[in-house]
C-alpha cells in the first residue's frame, strides 16, 4: 500500500514538472507597438549598440610596435642579421639553409682558426688533380691524411677530420669522404661551396 502511494506521488510530481516545462517553453506574448518602438530607439543609442560590435573596430589603427621587425631584433644595440632571422629576410641565413649539415662544423670558426688550418696544411699537395667544394664526395684515388695534432689542438673541431689540398685550397673531409670545409688563402668562409640539392 505504501509503495503504491509513493508511486502515485512520483507520477504526480513528474506530470507537474512536465507541465511546468511545457509552459516555460511557450513563446512570450507579442509586444505591443509602443514597446517595440521603445526597444528600437534604445538599440540606436551608443549604449544600446554595445555588444553588437567590437569596441576596437572603430579605434584608429596604430603602427605595430614590437621587439621584432621582419624577424630581427629591433632594439638599440642588437646585432643585425643573426641566425634567428628568417631566411626570407636574410640572404646569409637563406644561403646557410642550403648547406649540408656536416658543413656547420666549420661555419662558426674565427678567421684566426681558419688561417691556422690553411697555413698548417696548405703545403701538403695531393698526388692527383681534383676540384671539390663543400658537399662533394671525393673519389677514392684522392689520398686523405689525418689532421696533425698541432692543428687539432688549435682548432678542436678539425680533430676527427682528414684533409687534402687541391688548387691552393685545404679541404677537410669526413669519414664518408664528403667535403665538410673548404679553406682558401683569402679567408673565405667554410660555408661557401656547393649547396645541398
Amino acid at each position: 500500500m505504501r509503495s503504491n502511494l509513493l508511486r502515485a506521488s512520483a507520477i504526480v510530481v513528474s506530470l507537474l514538472a512536465g507541465a511546468g516545462l511545457a509552459l516555460a517553453q511557450q513563446p512570450a506574448p507579442p509586444a505591443d507597438a509602443q514597446q517595440k518602438s521603445q526597444q528600437e530607439k534604445a538599440q540606436q543609442t551608443p549604449s544600446g549598440k554595445t555588444g553588437t560590435e567590437e569596441p576596437s573596430s572603430h579605434a584608429p589603427a596604430a603602427a605595430p610596435q614590437g621587439v621584432f621587425v621582419n624577424g630581427a631584433l629591433a632594439v638599440p644595440g642588437a646585432p643585425a642579421d643573426t641566425d634567428t632571422v628568417p631566411a626570407k629576410f636574410s640572404a646569409k641565413n637563406a644561403a646557410d639553409d642550403g648547406l649540408i649539415t656536416v658543413a656547420y662544423t666549420f661555419k662558426m670558426l674565427t678567421n684566426d682558426e681558419r688561417r691556422a688550418i690553411y697555413q698548417a696544411l696548405v703545403g701538403e699537395r695531393a698526388r692527383s688533380a681534383f676540384n671539390a667544394e663543400v658537399g662533394d664526395e671525393l673519389p677514392a684515388e684522392v689520398e686523405l691524411r689525418a689532421v696533425p695534432d698541432a692543428v687539432a689542438a688549435r682548432v678542436p673541431e678539425a680533430k676527427s677530420y682528414r684533409y687534402a689540398v687541391a688548387d691552393d685550397r685545404v679541404l677537410l673531409v669526413g669519414v664518408s669522404r664528403i667535403v665538410a670545409g673548404v679553406f682558401r688563402g683569402q679567408e673565405s668562409p667554410a660555408s661557401e661551396g656547393r649547396r645541398a640539392q
